[in-house]
């Protein structure tokens, strides 16, 4: 897959919103060849792998995807200090790394619970699990969403809330509105959403951009969502021209 130029623009089938066995609330079959495994039997072309709250499984899983010709881009799923959830993608992996030093200081000082939320595990190339991470991934930062924000941009990251169509954790669950000073171009919505039925209920969102993602926690919800961006790169910055560019992107 075209990590720069390729010979044309076409539509890529993309996931934006996927994650690993570092997640919690995932499992240990979201391996890296397993999940790009899937992802390739499915039609995805570029993939964001988003854990909460952490970006520590993104080198691992780049590597798998480059196997399996999936162009890859770094993320991270943040849950900001009023409970909502807004994925961070970033092209440059330096950038990417240092937004989640700040973020992972930023993090409520709780323990995770294994037995009750699972394992948080980190793994090498070969698969094997090399730590697991002590803190929980599923507590909210410090940050407030207007800093979520502007931390990603400051590391020239695109961030865009998660799933809006849903009450827990999302921009319209947790407020009911979208602030006008938030800057967004775009907001996620899960694989179930019937869009005409959430375009009726928030018209505010008619002059924003649909990302559907899988948000997949399990083999088996890996490819349940999609959007299509048409690009001439598949990297994050194309992608953020097509959704400035409405009709760049088609959701399925």
């Amino acid at each position: 897959m075209c990590k720069t130029k390729c010979d044309k623009m076409r539509w890529y089938k993309t996931d934006l919103h996927v994650h690993t066995v570092l997640s919690p609330c995932s499992g240990l079959e979201m391996s890296p060849r397993s999940l790009m495994g899937k992802a390739k039997t499915e039609g995805i072309e570029i993939i964001a792998v988003t854990d909460h709250n952490s970006m520590a499984n993104c080198l691992v899983y780049e590597k798998a995807a480059q196997e399996f010709d999936i162009a890859f881009i770094y993320g991270v799923e943040v849950q900001s200090a009023e409970e909502i959830h807004i994925v961070a993608l970033f092209d440059d992996w330096k950038e990417g790394l240092e937004f989640n030093r700040e973020l992972f200081d930023s993090l409520l000082p709780i323990k995770n619970d294994p037995a009750y939320h699972g394992n948080q595990v980190v793994l090498d190339e070969k698969e094997n699990i090399v730590r697991t991470i002590k803190k929980s991934l599923i507590n909210s930062s410090i940050w407030t969403l207007e800093t979520v924000m502007h931390k990603v941009r400051e590391f020239n990251g695109f961030a865009f809330p998660a799933h809006v169509d849903v009450t827990p954790y999302s921009l319209l669950g947790q407020l009911g509105f979208i602030p006008p000073d938030l800057n967004i171009t775009a907001v996620g919505i899960t694989a179930e959403c019937d869009e005409k039925a959430l375009l009726e209920k928030y018209p505010i969102l008619h002059d924003l951009v649909l990302i559907r993602n899988s948000d997949a926690h399990s083999l088996q919800d890996v490819g349940s969502g999609y959007t299509e961006f048409y690009l001439e790169e598949t990297n994050l910055k194309s992608i953020v021209n097509a959704i400035n560019n409405k009709n760049n992107v088609r959701i399925k």
